[in-house]
């Protein structure tokens, strides 16, 4: 690949990886670990992943058990689940944490979509600005002694790295859809 435009293909890159990530975090119905990723526990007044001050496993389809490796945290690790977006509520024997995940209902899974449908949009308006500013890039090779026709070769190529990735991001929206409204 050419190393002028490169960069562009990198940038795009990581806006997929961000979606596929964001899209980890969205439930589906199922425990899923990931559902955990951002939050946050105030281990020894440092904000700390959750996954770094315990291990979480998925011992049934629907609920989470997180056991933290020392005890004295169950508190934190409650709270910082509390006041996260996640909306359930943690139980706990004093030792271990279970989330139950609740049967999505039909209207939260058609919210779900949607969510999932802006996430893919927001990604594609991403490319297309990372597509917009290698354009104005190549605008501006093509003052100095580059020719007209490698310029509109890397434009083409830009063009087809934008519609391979707009084409990702489809396919990862469709799927995610699929995976949240199958019962």
């Amino acid at each position: 690949m050419d190393e002028r435009i490169k960069v562009y293909d990198e940038k795009m890159t990581k806006t997929y990886n961000n979606l596929l990530a964001e899209f980890g975090t969205i439930r589906a119905g199922r425990a899923n670990p990931n559902v955990l990723n951002k939050i946050k526990v105030d281990y020894y007044g440092t904000p700390t992943p959750l996954q770094q001050v315990g291990n979480i496993t998925v011992p049934e389809p629907r609920v989470l058990q997180i056991q933290p490796w020392e005890a004295s945290l169950v508190k934190a690790i409650e709270k910082a689940i509390l006041t996260s977006d996640l909306g359930i509520n943690p139980s706990n024997d004093g030792r271990i944490i279970r989330l139950i995940f609740p049967e999505l209902t039909e209207e939260r899974r058609k919210d779900l979509v949607k969510d999932v449908k802006k996430k893919g949009e927001a990604a594609k308006v991403a490319v297309r600005n990372i597509r917009r500013d290698a354009n104005d890039y190549l605008k501006k090779l093509g003052k100095t002694d580059v020719s007209e026709d490698e310029i509109k070769e890397l434009e083409d190529k830009i063009q087809k790295l934008t519609d391979k990735y707009i084409k990702d991001i489809e396919t990862a929206v469709d799927e995610k859809g699929k995976e949240i409204l199958t019962v």
